[in-house]
């Protein structure tokens, strides 16, 4: 397990990363970093807070919970980015602002419902199996309109855009291939639906991030460079 003080380089050894990447690509909008915090202890996740990292994802809700318990005395922001089962859209809608892996229309009729209107809407981006591999989550590319139009008329969800995890390559022209497709999916989604809100593009993690934000990423998706690498979770 990284100590703190690790966590603490690391981070800003990632940020320095993506601003080098902004100015070599000449991005307008600055790339949102999330710290995924799957399998990591609430220690190092705080230690990141602290040095200044305001958003926070997690994949498995339980183990999810427990660090909003343990961290109640800090403010990040949460975003759920794993597999969405059924039993368990209630605590996902009371829990998390951000939601990267809505995959079907059911999924965001139960996060609609369940969402407390208190909090506001959800904000959601639809996955998409942007590579169509048999074990990834996420919707076809041929069914983000349908669920796009689907999301919209709920009230309790707000559309943001897309999320992927593509399928992993070695090189930089072939990790760009499905980010750049994810991109112009996108723009498609946001010409039909003419809303402006409609801008996120989730996509980009430790080994695919200068790719990902060479093609748009407005959020990069990043555990391993911040806390190590990957523990069993228990």
């Amino acid at each position: 397990m990284n100590a703190p003080g690790t966590v603490q380089f690391n981070l800003g050894q990632v940020w320095h990363q993506i601003h080098a990447l902004e100015s070599k690509y000449c991005r307008r909008t600055p790339v949102r970093l999330i710290g995924v915090g799957k399998t990591k202890s609430s220690t190092q996740i705080e230690a990141a807070i602290k040095s200044g990292l305001l958003d926070i994802a997690e994949n498995y809700l339980q183990e999810a919970l427990k660090k909003q318990t343990e961290l109640s005395h800090l403010n990040p922001t949460w975003h759920f980015i794993g597999p969405i089962q059924s039993n368990k859209t209630a605590r996902i809608a009371e829990n998390f602002a951000w939601v990267h892996s809505v995959a079907s229309i059911r999924i965001a009729e139960r996060l609609n419902r369940q969402r407390p209107e208190f909090l506001g809407p959800l904000n959601t981006l639809i996955q998409v199996n942007i590579s169509g591999e048999a074990t990834k989550s996420g919707v076809s590319p041929e069914s983000v309109m349908d669920l796009a139009l689907a999301i919209q008329s709920l009230p309790n969800l707000r559309l943001r855009g897309l999320m992927a995890v593509p399928a992993h390559t070695d090189s930089l022209a072939s990790q760009r291939k499905p980010f750049h497709a994810l991109r112009e999916l996108l723009e498609n989604v946001q010409t039909v639906m003419n809303m402006s809100e409609i801008n996120q593009l989730s996509m980009g993690m430790t080994l695919d991030m200068e790719a990902a934000i060479a093609e748009g990423s407005t959020m990069v998706r990043i555990g391993t460079a911040i806390f190590g690498a990957r523990t069993k979770s228990t």
